[in-house]
């Protein structure tokens, strides 16, 4: 698995090179926004260590741009600013998970390791029910043909559906699969990202939902 460490301060960027290469990481580093653009754009990287506080060319600026190009690597940003609305604000940008500064190591290897296995469990790349595929490796999702645009948990949602085969999952599965931080698993947090992707999908409807049993994709 290659990973880009992009991180402006020398001495930490070098510090965690150094222990991921330990671990047996394929690592590649940057440090700013543009040499991090450069690199994602010439080499297959599946996982982003990404300063948020990156000058010039921020890292609010290259997880956008990432999104824009549907580019497939996953995003772990890191920054200083650890607070509930920081932490939201870079998840709402398309960040798959979110580290305040200073972190353990141990937690760092953890969250890599939970992206890892969401990759690696994946049981099928591309996944069509009705007229709206998923791409589970490019992340990338259509309907009709029509492309739709859909931020990370939105995205984790709808796979996580799809995966089911038609089956309903738990409000309490979608929270354990898509969301990290076990402070923003709450019921109203799942009900706001499953009426964001019912209006980005449109009509008819293809997700249903009852109570005691969760919600389900169903073609149309």
């Amino acid at each position: 698995m290659r990973v880009l460490v992009v991180e402006d301060d020398p001495n930490l960027r070098q510090s965690l090179v150094e222990a991921l290469r330990r671990e047996g990481y394929l690592i590649s580093e940057a440090g700013d926004g543009n040499a991090a653009l450069e690199v994602l754009g010439g080499q297959d990287v599946e996982l982003v260590l990404l300063d948020r506080d990156l000058p010039g060319l921020d890292g609010d600026a290259v997880c956008r741009t990432l999104m824009a190009l549907r580019h497939p690597a996953r995003v772990l940003m890191l920054t200083a600013a650890g607070t509930l609305a920081d932490r939201v604000a870079g998840l709402d940008l398309g960040a798959d998970d979110y580290l305040a500064k200073p972190f353990a190591f141990t937690e760092l290897l953890a969250r890599m390791r939970a992206l890892t296995r969401r990759q690696e469990t994946r049981p099928a790349p591309v996944v069509t029910v009705g007229d709206l595929t998923i791409d589970t490796a490019r992340r990338l999702v259509e309907r009709g043909g029509r492309p739709v645009r859909v931020t990370s948990k939105e995205f984790g949602v709808l796979a996580c559906l799809a995966q089911a085969d038609g089956g309903f999952v738990t409000v309490d599965d979608l929270l354990e699969e898509v969301w990290e931080d076990p402070y923003e698993r709450t019921r109203g947090v799942v009900k706001v990202v499953v009426y964001g992707l019912r209006r980005k999908l449109g009509q008819p409807d293809l997700i249903d939902s009852v109570a005691g049993h969760g919600y389900r994709l169903a073609a149309s």
